[in-house]
């Protein structure tokens, strides 16, 4: 008896660890004293003043904290910014069972064996028709289009009242994939939706999302015109994409070549699976385009959004083992590029360009992509058939989250109704009642290579400070029995900027820093405190010379 007075007294928390005030690492909580669901588990590719960063997860302290609560993880849809996370949240973390649909699932079991972690939990697949029963929690699925298949968004009934999460959609009516299950939505309206969660992404977009078919047309176009050989560039997890252009080959006789770690296991996947047709033979290996015609061959591959490593920044650079840019080639970025991407879009099209490539971007003149969010007419619609009783924009940076909370408030959502939150901060709903609640640990880890303990802020903050102003390092030695410096300090600089020839400003530093350190040296002085001397003394002599102040790194030997 008092187990269930307990359950049925206990709040529902719900918060996001990552997908609020930015698009990516999706990772979205529901938590009450029993249970803890989690939704989605995504990382997000870093910005170009992000040095030495591969990508960027959320910081899970808080599942570590209250691991023993956790009973599941639901996934949305396959992107990356909804399943990338998945190695690094389970390296940290006990999931006992991963629930997706049947194209998500075979994407995120690809992730597990790249990282052999295949052992270390269970997924199960669901469809439209599954009920999860999770701790206190149950979840249902209804259909959504989106561009990837099998996407789909949640029904999770608690113990205090219902929430409805939309996952990654649009209303799409000529979708490449099945129809948005409107019917099952509105079914779930009549039960009563307490809480609502839906994409942001095209919340500052006036009316309606294009089809995904209306990118058929620009595709062949790009066929037909092209001589050479054509480079195509989309989103590995795009399918719906991929499809199309697979198709426009076949169509223009082209056979098909595939680079990318990632776009051929996604690929692969997709067709065993039935989600991509391709005729036999139409997909060929490297070694074969060679005997090829330029205007026989098609190249897809990895590398819309200017990533350094990916196959098409490769490729543009001349690093790509297998394939070089030959005069007459077309390259197109069937993508849009994501918030922060640009300016290495940017980069890869003007390497591109001076190699002696034509290439094609998303603009007016060619249609080359199609968005998979909603933008304002379709989240009024979303809004007119769920009816909430309260409202919460998720997946989005902040002036898409509020332009979508005025979206609900202009049809009819009173503004108290609606919460704008940042990573971290909490709704507690309770006997179907929403107020604000107790903040939750939330911020970015950085993954340097495959580190799963990730790169604090600090070390990025220090990373940005010498590309920002360079760097002075400075050796010096103490001896331990006299508590005197043993030798003169020596110093270096690193991309420090001296203006008007007033580098002779580092020949005096080290007699600075000798005779400070022998009138303060005693013997209980640590080694923490000659570096802040070292460093306030550089500081000093620089802010002296009107030098940008860099970074410093005493060596501290101590001599006996």
């Amino acid at each position: 008896m008092d187990l269930m007075n307990k359950k049925i007294s206990s709040s529902v928390q719900i918060y996001a660890l990552g997908g609020l005030g930015e698009v990516g690492k999706n990772t979205y909580c529901v938590e009450n004293d029993n249970s803890i669901l989690i939704i989605d588990a995504g990382i997000k590719f870093p910005e170009e003043d992000y040095p030495g960063v591969d990508y960027v997860i959320p910081d899970y302290s808080h599942l570590k904290e209250n691991q023993s609560k956790i009973k599941a993880l639901i996934i949305t849809h396959g992107h990356e910014d909804h399943i990338g996370a998945i190695p690094f949240l389970l390296m940290q973390i006990n999931i006992p069972v991963i629930y997706a649909s049947k194209l998500a699932m075979a994407l995120i079991n690809n992730k597990l064996e790249d990282h052999h972690l295949t052992r270390l939990v269970k997924v199960v697949e669901y469809n439209d028709d599954t009920i999860i029963h999770a701790g206190d929690f149950s979840i249902e699925f209804f259909h959504v289009t989106h561009s990837i298949p099998d996407s789909f968004g949640l029904f999770i009934t608690t113990p205090q009242g219902t929430i409805l999460h939309t996952g990654d959609f649009k209303f799409d009516l000529t979708p490449v994939d099945r129809d948005f299950d409107i019917g099952k939505l509105s079914k779930f309206a009549e039960r009563g939706i307490d809480l609502l969660l839906a994409d942001s992404t095209n919340a500052d977009k006036e009316g309606y999302t294009q089809s995904e078919k209306s990118v058929i047309n620009s595709i062949n176009d790009v066929f037909r015109h092209a001589q050479g050989r054509l480079i195509v560039s989309t989103f590995s997890s795009n399918l719906s994409r991929i499809q199309q252009i697979i198709d426009a080959a076949v169509r223009f006789e082209r056979k098909i070549c595939i680079f990318g770690r990632s776009m051929e296991a996604n690929v692969h996947s997709a067709m065993s699976f039935g989600y991509i047709k391709t005729p036999r033979g139409s997909i060929v290996s490297p070694d074969k385009i060679k005997g090829l015609k330029n205007s026989e061959v098609l190249i897809l591959c990895t590398g819309s959004q200017g990533e350094p490593m990916a196959a098409l920044s490769r490729i543009a650079s001349g690093e790509h083992r297998q394939i070089k840019i030959l005069p007459g080639d077309t390259v197109v970025f069937s993508s849009s590029p994501i918030p922060g991407n640009s300016v290495s879009i940017n980069k890869v099209v003007n390497q591109l360009i001076k190699c002696g490539a034509d290439v094609l971007v998303n603009s007016v003149f060619y249609n080359l992509h199609a968005s998979g969010h909603p933008c304002k007419q379709e989240l009024r619609l979303l809004q007119k058939i769920t009816h909430p009783a309260y409202f919460m924009p998720v997946h989005g940076e902040f002036h898409m989250l509020k332009q979508h909370a005025e979206v609900a408030i202009e049809v009819g959502m009173k503004r108290e109704n609606t919460f704008i939150l940042s990573n971290g901060e909490s709704l507690k709903l309770m006997n179907h009642h929403i107020v604000e609640g107790n903040p939750v640990k939330a911020d970015s880890i950085y993954i340097d290579g495959n580190n799963v303990n990730g790169v604090s802020n600090s070390i990025i903050n220090d990373r940005k400070h010498i590309a920002h102003s360079g760097l002075f390092t400075v050796l010096i030695g103490i001896d331990a029995n006299k508590c005197i410096v043993s030798f003169k300090p020596k110093i270096k600089s690193y991309g420090v900027i001296f203006p008007n020839n007033k580098k002779g400003v580092i020949a005096k530093i080290p007699d600075v820093i000798e005779a400070e350190l022998n009138k303060r040296l005693q013997p209980n002085y640590k080694k923490e405190h000659v570096q802040e001397i070292c460093r306030i003394i550089v500081n000093q002599a620089c802010l002296r010379e009107k030098i940008r102040q860099p970074a410093v790194i005493a060596n501290v030997l101590y001599l006996k």
